[in-house]
């Protein structure tokens, strides 16, 4: 941390420490040259020489430079400060506290702030998304709420532009974000898109509206097997005062598939709006054009998904749903089969036992063989009376399972032949 006092680039004198983080420090400053307080940003000191940090650092700066809307925290200047060796990036100031000092001090909000909050963040974002800048680190710490109420989204260190001709600082199989708020795309290392923004801020959802995480875990493999294993409870089931409609579209902002999320943060805000006030419509699937994967199949099977839109009617009843259903594992996610233990030797009266058994079952098969084959004799016998009229007859018998013997079998009566034919399947079937 450079000290209070110190000016960067003759023109930003340092204040107060506003906040750290893993890759860089903010502190309040004065602006000399237009007389007003800002916010500073420094590059922390350990990673100012490494090249992939300080073009991610500057990337956020070129990022967030043209995002100008009120639920976003405004940059004004960038650059590098040659005394120090410090790289920086200068912003509003926003004096209210972060969703994460909320939820600290409250525990968890009331349905109608946490939907203020929430619907203020999807603004922010649908503004960056259309300006093609994927946020890749909401969390409540980077919601900024101001004393007026004002909710600005902060911190795009790790945004990364969409435009074309702009290659990923990213490599490959890395993942960045804080854990507890990554996509499953991303928890997997892949390529984040605006869906992953979504996914993120329904935990947010989640946890302002429940005061914990959809899923607690320890480590990202965790977070990562816990996403594919595991439904997170309805928030209407955690708590009866919450909205069913509000529950699930919360629960379709948290689909494991970015296909089934809202299609962009304008069509998420409507549905949190709206489930707020408790309509929607609660059973149509959210993306019936475009299937998932075989495990998500089987959970929109049995579990019924929010919509975004405003149905005529009114709520389903929550009585009628049934409890969370544990998820279907994804192919290649269950745990590996144990090696089976080494036998124990067995005593002379245990392999004894054994021969005794398997012969029991090798005579129980020889005996359902012969009553298999005396059936389908049996019903042979009766249709070839039909067609010989009691006269004679002409039937197939067999002394095993692949020869077949025509035989001729004649009688004065039919009683005749059905003892003659009684014998044949005797001596055919011993």
């Amino acid at each position: 941390m450079m000290m209070p006092g110190q000016v960067i680039v003759d023109r930003y004198e340092l204040g107060e420490r506003l906040g750290v983080g893993g890759m860089s420090t903010v502190q309040l400053a004065l602006d000399r040259r237009l007389e007003r307080h800002v916010a500073v940003k420094l590059l922390a000191e350990h990673l100012a020489h490494d090249p992939q940090f300080v073009s991610r650092f500057r990337r956020e700066a070129l990022a967030a430079a043209r995002l100008v809307h009120p639920n976003v925290v405004q940059v004004f200047d960038f650059g590098l400060d040659d005394d120090s060796g410090r790289h920086y990036i200068v912003m509003e100031v926003v004096r209210g506290r972060s969703g994460a000092e909320i939820l600290r001090e409250q525990g968890r909000l009331t349905v109608a702030d946490a939907v203020d909050l929430v619907t203020q963040a999807c603004a922010g974002l649908a503004y960056a998304h259309r300006h093609d800048v994927v946020h890749r680190d909401v969390k409540p710490g980077n919601l900024l709420r101001s004393d007026d109420g004002v909710v600005k989204l902060a911190d795009f260190g790790i945004a990364k532009a969409l435009s074309a001709g702009e290659s990923s600082i990213t490599q490959a199989g890395s993942v960045l974000g804080t854990a507890s708020y990554l996509a499953p795309e991303q928890a997997r290392g892949e390529d984040a898109g605006p869906r992953a923004d979504l996914y993120a801020l329904g935990v947010v959802s989640y946890q302002l509206l429940s005061g914990r995480l959809p899923y607690e875990a320890a480590s990202l493999t965790e977070l990562a097997l816990k996403q594919q294993r595991e439904a997170p409870a309805y928030l209407h089931e955690l708590d009866p005062a919450i909205p069913e409609a509000l529950s699930l579209a919360v629960d379709r902002a948290l689909a494991l598939d970015a296909s089934d999320r809202f299609g962009d943060a304008e069509a998420m805000s409507r549905a949190i709006v709206e489930g707020a006030e408790g309509v929607g419509d609660l059973t149509a699937p959210p993306h019936p054009a475009e299937p998932g994967t075989d495990a998500t199949r089987v959970v929109r099977s049995s579990l019924p998904a929010a919509g975004a839109a405003a149905s005529s009617a009114g709520p389903s009843s929550g009585a009628q749903r049934q409890p969370r259903a544990p998820r279907e594992p994804r192919a290649g996610t269950r745990d590996p089969a144990p090696a089976p233990l080494p036998a124990a030797p067995l005593s002379r009266r245990q392999r004894k036992a054994q021969a005794a058994q398997a012969a029991a079952a090798a005579k129980q098969a020889r005996a359902r063989r012969r009553h298999h084959r005396r059936r389908v004799l049996g019903t042979g016998l009766v249709l070839t009376l039909l067609a010989a009229g009691g006269a004679g007859a002409v039937i197939a018998t067999s002394s095993d399972s692949t020869a077949v013997d025509l035989r001729r079998i004649t009688g004065e009566s039919l009683s005749d032949l059905a003892r003659s034919i009684e014998e044949l399947i005797d001596a055919n079937t011993q």
